[in-house]
């Protein structure tokens, strides 16, 4: 037994350490005065004001039509169900440079739909509505999956028992349903967020890199790191701390709202 604990205690050591190591690398690499100037910078600034404004565009659209898509994959028996569950979890797996040029042959000025809306003198690609969309194409998943997770784990006598009493079933959902799957959703909600922040080959596919319009913090990345590694070392910081207090504020949430 102490033998196998080791064996599982080294590997998890190892595993801790390949992911923590390049994160505090990319920390350590710049002090954090060159970090500060660079963010200063108006470009920096205004991918970051971006990143954020579409990022929290995106969350709003996936929770309006991302919650109905869940209960509906929860509570709806119907064929071609499973379907429907492979199709939402399929951007996850999907490369997201396949995702951006599926958006652009969708809505691009000849593509299936695009063409039609072109013609109303409507134009999506290359703008910060296209950016917007590709973030929520890739991030929808992580919320609807979490909110179904949150449904499936609800037991519905308490749902049913708050019908006997002649609730509406909007007050159904906001006093009973709502506070039982509120982790779930949370947790949804902070991984689809940080997610579209992340996001970078659906976005500079479908929306291209024009700054202030369409360049976010992950496309302004790529672009600094070909020509002033400072700067793309502050911005890649400002990514992974943003990224990392999210992520450990919704684990510490969890467990407080586990424990209540």
């Amino acid at each position: 037994m102490s033998r196998a604990r080791v064996l599982v205690g080294v590997l998890a050591s190892l595993f801790f350490l390949f992911l923590g190591v390049p994160l505090v690398s990319l920390l350590l690499h710049a002090s954090p005065t060159v970090v500060w100037s660079e963010l200063l910078q108006p470009d920096v600034l205004q991918a970051l004001q971006l990143s954020l404004l579409t990022t929290t565009l995106s969350l709003l659209v996936v929770i309006i039509f991302g919650l109905p898509v869940a209960y509906v994959l929860v509570r709806g028996h119907f064929p071609g169900r499973k379907l429907l569950e492979t199709l939402v979890t399929l951007p996850t797996v999907l490369p997201p440079v396949v995702a951006g040029v599926a958006l652009l042959l969708t809505f691009g000025r000849v593509g299936l739909l695009g063409y039609y809306l072109n013609l109303l003198g409507i134009t999506i690609p290359f703008t910060t509505v296209a950016v917007v969309m590709a973030q929520t194409f890739v991030a929808a998943p992580f919320f609807v999956n979490s909110a179904k997770a949150g449904l499936e784990q609800f037991d519905r006598r308490y749902e049913l028992a708050a019908y006997a009493l002649r609730a509406t079933p909007f007050y159904t959902f906001r006093r009973v349903v709502f506070p039982l799957i509120r982790p779930a959703l949370l947790s949804g909600m902070g991984l689809a967020w940080a997610r579209a922040l992340g996001e970078f080959g659906a976005t500079i596919t479908f929306a291209g890199n024009f700054p202030g319009v369409t360049q976010t913090l992950p496309t302004a990345v790529y672009i600094a790191s070909e020509t002033d590694l400072d700067k793309a070392i502050a911005i890649a910081v400002v990514l992974v701390a943003i990224s990392f207090g999210l992520l450990f504020a919704l684990h510490v949430g969890h467990g407080y709202l586990a424990d209540r």
